[in-house]
């Protein structure tokens, strides 16, 4: 089998809406915290000279969200409540919509904005097939070209309602882009809004969660390596963080070869 990686990587030296801060200590440094430690709270002395070239083990300590890199978000995540009952929280969610066949869409010509479901349907035509009943629909927009840059946060395309509802009514459960959300950039519906006077272009992805239950995979990349609209299988487990809207996930997908 071949494994092709979907994931992008959580790097402090790279821009991001809520920056990353990374803190390591070296083994040379980690063996002195771990003297230190024990003396602390154990009462162990302990000279970290003696071990091989005074080193025991790194420590990276990170602060980030839980929407940075490639991760999925919860139902909980749209809001506190929600028309079927009360939305779940990442922790809670079934492992088996996680580990799924893919079909990919191609909406690599889309300009930036909302995308319809007209657009979405001719998506699905060209792929040869509509999704099946859990199925993860991942859409390749090519914004992942841009991640790690302020343009990544403005230039993207995402769905709107119709087009959200419209994957959901095939039984998928779990959509997966390559930009930074499911939804239009913030700018661009913001000012749809204030043109409009519609709250309906405002998050309609997400707020389409408040009536459906489904997970949303945000910031995939290499969409563009796929073999095909499907032929894989997506493995995207989320992190397992109690209480929390969303978890990262190190997304690939797994091409069974002969």
């Amino acid at each position: 089998m071949r494994i092709i990686d979907l994931s992008t990587t959580v790097d402090a030296g790279r821009w991001e809406v809520d920056p990353v801060e990374h803190e390591v200590l070296t083994p040379a440094e980690g063996g002195r915290h771990m003297a230190e430690g024990m003396r602390r709270h154990h009462g162990i002395e302990f000279d970290p000279a003696d071990l091989p070239d005074g080193e025991l083990l790194s420590l990276d300590t990170l602060r980030l969200t839980t929407h940075t890199g490639t991760h999925v978000d919860a139902p909980s995540h749209y809001g506190s409540r929600a028309r079927y009952g009360t939305p779940r929280h990442i922790d809670q969610m079934p492992l088996d919509w996680f580990l799924r066949p893919g079909l990919k869409l191609d909406l690599t010509d889309e300009p930036v904005g909302a995308i319809g479901a007209d657009r979405v349907r001719r998506a699905l035509d060209e792929a040869g097939r509509d999704p099946r009943p859990y199925d993860i629909v991942l859409l390749h927009t090519g914004a992942d070209q841009r991640a790690g840059k302020p343009e990544y946060f403005t230039e993207f395309a995402g769905l709107d309602a119709a087009a959200t509802h419209l994957l959901l009514d095939f039984g998928v459960r779990v959509i997966g882009t390559d930009a930074f959300s499911l939804d239009a950039p913030f700018g661009h519906m913001i000012k749809e809004y204030q043109r409009t006077g519609d709250r309906g272009v405002l998050w309609p992805a997400h707020f389409v969660g408040r009536e459906r239950e489904y997970c949303q995979i945000e910031r995939l990349h290499n969409l563009g390596a796929l073999p095909g609209p499907d032929g894989f299988l997506v493995s995207c487990f989320p992190f397992k963080i109690a209480g929390a809207g969303a978890g990262w996930t190190r997304a690939v997908a797994v091409v069974e070869e002969e």
